[in-house]
């Protein structure tokens, strides 16, 4: 047994459960620095923060959903002989 953990190795076990909690301050970082440099008004900053967290967070969740009814329904049915 080694105390050293390597990373891209093995799994983090402590945060494996939890890991898409991360993905909302990993959006709101991205979306708040590429809104920061793309805004032309600042008086809808916030606002359009909001909006582009909102719709990538929709948009990882749904290809999520897409590719977890693909792998259940889609590969059985293409798996069969």
């Amino acid at each position: 047994m080694t105390l050293a953990w390597t990373p891209f190795l093995e799994p983090l076990n402590a945060i494996q459960p939890t890991w898409y909690l991360l993905l909302l301050p990993l959006v709101l970082g991205i979306a708040i620095i590429y809104r920061a440099i793309r805004e032309e008004n600042y008086a809808v900053y916030w606002r359009s923060v909001a909006i582009m967290t909102g719709q990538v967070v929709f948009g990882i969740v749904a290809i999520a959903i897409a590719l977890g009814l693909f792998v259940q329904l889609v590969i059985p049915i293409l798996n069969q002989p």
